[in-house]
């Protein structure tokens, strides 16, 4: 009996991330331009403050601080709020701003309860755009912001939009450090 259940529990898993998954690899090309972009800010001295979700900033900025890849170069990387990117964030830098809804109320629009908030002078996303820093978001499917990348989890369920969300950045961890090699 635990197998059937097992299986069937698989298989409803597979099947609530298929449309999702595919809309990602349909998504490649705007992730590479992303990629291409946060290296080439990286390449002039930029670092990556990624802002949102909490947890997820931070994973992020570990993720480029401290590579898993032994010979992968370690790239200038912040989890932060919308005071310390106006305080830190210079035009050089990337804003990476993520969460399953951003937009509409929340984080990267006037503060909510992903983290990134409203702090001096507007949200972390205004701030950024303003201080001229390269802004890349991943977000929901809604979109619903403004960004020179917006990337999208095309998925209702908000713990299947996370997972594409770690997909993409690492996704986007990988083609910088492709970019940053073959510069």
């Amino acid at each position: 009996m635990s197998d059937l259940l097992d299986s069937d529990l698989l298989g409803r898993a597979r099947a609530e991330r298929a449309a999702p998954g595919t809309a990602l690899a349909q998504d490649a090309a705007e992730i590479v331009r992303a990629a291409q972009a946060m290296a080439g800010r990286f390449g002039r001295g930029g670092r990556l403050l990624a802002f949102g979700a909490p947890a997820d900033a931070a994973h992020v900025a570990v993720e480029f601080t401290h590579p898993v890849i032994v010979g992968k170069r370690a790239l200038p990387a912040l989890a932060v709020d919308a005071v310390l990117l106006r305080t830190l964030g210079r035009p050089e830098d990337i804003a990476l701003g993520i969460g399953p809804r951003l937009g509409g109320g929340t984080v990267l629009d006037g503060g909510g309860p992903e983290g990134g908030g409203r702090g001096p002078g507007g949200s972390a996303l205004e701030v950024a755009r303003r201080l001229g820093m390269s802004t890349v978001v991943l977000t929901g499917p809604s979109g619903g912001v403004t960004a020179d990348h917006v990337l999208l989890a095309r998925a209702e369920d908000p713990l299947i939009a996370r997972e594409l969300h770690v997909t993409t950045y690492h996704l986007l961890w990988e083609l910088v450090h492709v970019f940053l090699e073959a510069s």
